[in-house]
């Protein structure tokens, strides 16, 4: 059957430390063919109004119906048939539910209609996200801790050295961007001036390191290959693609340099306090669980969620920590670009190794 596109603007989820990436398999492939004959054909261009008259002619002139339709137009999502249309339609109308069930219980986060609503947790699961690294390196942490007075609060976007959120897209490379934060982060610290660093480098030429490119690696092993390498190259040299790639890295375009790397040893969130708290942000890594893919703020917290370095499947960059209605939390920077959660940052509870937010977590030394 011929199959109909638009134009997709989906940010879609972060996958392993393992990120694993979802395939590329043709399920959005687009077809000319189908949108001249196909009458529920989705063009953004011509706005909301048409959207929404295809979607209601599939699904009838409902009140959820025309959520769903909004929804569709706001992420520019793209559905093939008028039984694709009903079966994701359904989905979102099951997690709209929950998502509804969960905020009526009064907890201490709330969840909210995002790019994901569209899909099952399975698919989530499958295409987003993946099988845990090997957090070997912090399983003997070597960061020294000092006499430093450890701050009651702390938040590095205040300083001026957190770069703005990224989106890593289809690619499994959440950790490269846990990689790069910490290193922009680093970088502004000790220079006093921002840079963008290359995830693609860490895609494309890391593999030497027990990392997989789109399928996944760790932060840890990222900070050894650039340490190795010699260094990394700017954005700007070595842009973004999302996939997987022929190295092309060049020593005329280096970033930055990594001299050491310091790993927190496993699970001690005390450690991890103390550099969050008294040097500067810090790569961690946790396991997503069902309900984080709608998170929308709030403090975060999971009775589902492990802690131990086979659940961890994230990484994501700690650049603080707090208090909100009395519950301690990890101030989180996320890659799913900035319309997720807090503008693109969570909160998640402090002092329970919550999801197993400190048990692959490790931060570089730059030069």
């Amino acid at each position: 059957m011929a199959r109909f596109s638009l134009p997709v603007a989906v940010v879609v989820a972060a996958v392993l430390i393992a990120c694993a990436a979802g395939a590329e398999d043709g399920s959005f492939a687009s077809s000319d063919l189908f949108a001249r004959e196909n009458p529920i054909r989705q063009v953004v261009s011509d706005g909301l109004r048409e959207l929404e008259t295809s979607v209601l002619q599939a699904l009838g002139n409902t009140r959820h119906a025309l959520s769903f339709a909004r929804f569709a137009h706001r992420y520019g999502k793209s559905y093939s048939t008028v039984e694709e249309i009903k079966m994701r339609f359904e989905i979102f109308r099951e997690n709209v539910r929950m998502i509804k069930s969960h905020n009526r219980k009064g907890l201490s986060y709330t969840m909210g209609v995002n790019e994901f609503a569209d899909m099952t947790w399975e698919e989530f699961r499958k295409h987003r996200l993946g099988a845990a690294q090997n957090c070997s390196a912090t399983s003997k942490g070597n960061l020294k801790l000092g006499n430093d007075v450890i701050p009651e609060e702390q938040d590095w976007r205040e300083s001026g050295i957190v770069s703005p959120v990224k989106d890593q897209g289809h690619c499994g490379s959440c950790w490269t961007f846990s990689t790069t934060g910490a290193l922009e982060a680093a970088y502004a610290q000790a220079f006093g001036k921002g840079i963008s660093l290359s995830e693609q480098q860490l895609v494309d030429c890391a593999g030497a390191f027990n990392n997989f490119g789109c399928n996944g690696g760790l932060p840890s092993q990222a900070f050894e290959y650039i340490k190795f390498n010699g260094g990394l190259d700017t954005e700007e040299a070595y842009p973004y693609t999302g996939k997987n790639g022929l190295c092309k890295f060049s020593s005329q375009n280096i970033g930055v340099r990594v001299i050491d790397s310091v790993n927190i040893t496993l699970g001690a969130e005390d450690e991890l306090k103390y550099a969050v708290g008294t040097v500067r942000p810090v790569s961690v890594a946790f396991e997503v669980v069902k309900g984080f893919r709608f998170y929308k703020e709030g403090v975060y917290t999971s009775t589902t969620c492990g802690n131990t370095p086979m659940d961890v499947n994230h990484a994501v960059l700690a650049v603080g920590y707090g208090i909100e209605d009395g519950i301690p939390y990890w101030l989180i920077k996320n890659s799913w670009g900035p319309d997720w959660g807090e503008n693109g940052y969570f909160k998640m509870e402090l002092g329970k190794n919550m999801c197993g937010v400190a048990t692959c977590a490790s931060f570089p030394v730059v030069a």
